[in-house]
């Protein structure tokens, strides 16, 4: 049995729960795929949702495998929620609080409707409060969770690659706020010969507790680049380069977590693991071993990996009696 104990004054960079939404009918997202080029234009096959629910439960048993503890929730497809499986986007967890975001597809804003909070109200789950920025939709203006923002939460820095998924005015606000340091850049991928935003910035940098996985040639200005740079460096960060192409297979898609025990474990999908070279792997593997699973399908229509399935839950700790 679970009794969770609201420990506010510890910040930690990493969690052992991890909250997961089992998909009712998942599919090619036509209002997210407006911005989000790594999804695939989707095929007719009677077996998508077949396989990105096999996709799924395999990654929560490999998960729980490797000592995680996993909540899941399952959609029970009342509402029209194609991308309910990337749950990072719509809410955040704190040591002490939840936060709300406004979020730029139509359909995405209804996720809000599963009632996360309520659900982990539940278990035995307490947020002191709840922190909601969902009205700045009315004003077109978007900042999509832990997808936009890349939290270094130790050092209260917020990362932020600026889209129309990212506003910047609201990014400032949010960290002014929330008492985070902003570094805001611009991080851009080519399409048919074209330089396009990216749509997220946890697709091209993920950071871990001392290491951080970027795609530095993705962002255009190198007065940007030098800033990053520094401020990885300045917080004790081995920084893993990686390609375009390497973005392109969600090798910056990953995130840290820790099992029960405290170990640290870095999970990413199947394509990412194969996506690193060998020395890249030595290299994320002296601060974690590698969860991996298979998630093709879920990559190629819903344009997220291992990362955007994960909505880290902090603000409570497990004791087992």
């Amino acid at each position: 049995m679970l009794h969770p104990t609201l420990n506010p004054k510890i910040s930690m960079q990493t969690t052992h729960t991890i909250l997961l939404v089992r998909p009712y009918s998942f599919r090619r997202n036509e209002q997210t795929a407006l911005d989000n080029y790594f999804q695939a234009r989707q095929t007719k096959t009677n077996k998508l949702e077949e396989l990105a629910l096999a996709e799924f439960d395999n990654f929560v048993l490999s998960l729980k495998t490797a000592g995680v503890q996993v909540i899941v929730i399952q959609d029970e497809g009342l509402y029209d929620t194609p991308d309910s499986i990337f749950p990072n986007n719509t809410i955040t967890f704190h040591q002490n609080k939840v936060i709300l975001y406004p979020m730029y597809a139509p359909n995405r804003r209804n996720e809000r409707r599963l009632n996360y909070v309520g659900k982990l109200n539940k278990l035995g789950y307490r947020f002191e409060k709840m922190i909601d920025y969902t009205p700045y939709e009315d004003t077109d203006q978007f900042l999509e969770g832990s997808g936009s923002i890349v939290f270094d939460r130790v050092n209260k820095i917020a990362y932020c690659s600026i889209s129309q998924r990212a506003d910047p005015a609201l990014f400032n606000l949010f960290c002014e706020q929330q008492g985070y340091q902003p570094i805001s850049f611009h991080a851009m991928q080519t399409i048919a010969g074209e330089l396009y935003p990216i749509y997220h910035s946890n697709v091209m940098m993920s950071i871990g507790s001392k290491f951080c996985v970027i795609c530095l040639e993705s962002i255009v200005s190198p007065e940007e680049r030098v800033i990053l740079q520094h401020k990885l460096l300045e917080t004790g960060k081995e920084i893993i380069e990686i390609s375009a192409d390497q973005m392109a297979h969600f090798a910056g898609n990953i995130l840290e977590v820790k099992n029960k025990a405290g170990d640290p474990l870095i999970c990413l999908s199947e394509q990412a693991f194969e996506a690193f070279t060998k020395e890249q792997r030595k290299r994320l593997q002296f601060h974690g071993d590698l969860v991996t699973s298979p998630l093709y399908t879920i990559e190629k229509y819903g344009g997220g990996s291992a990362r955007c399935m994960m909505a880290e839950v902090f603000g409570s700790q497990q004791q087992h009696g």
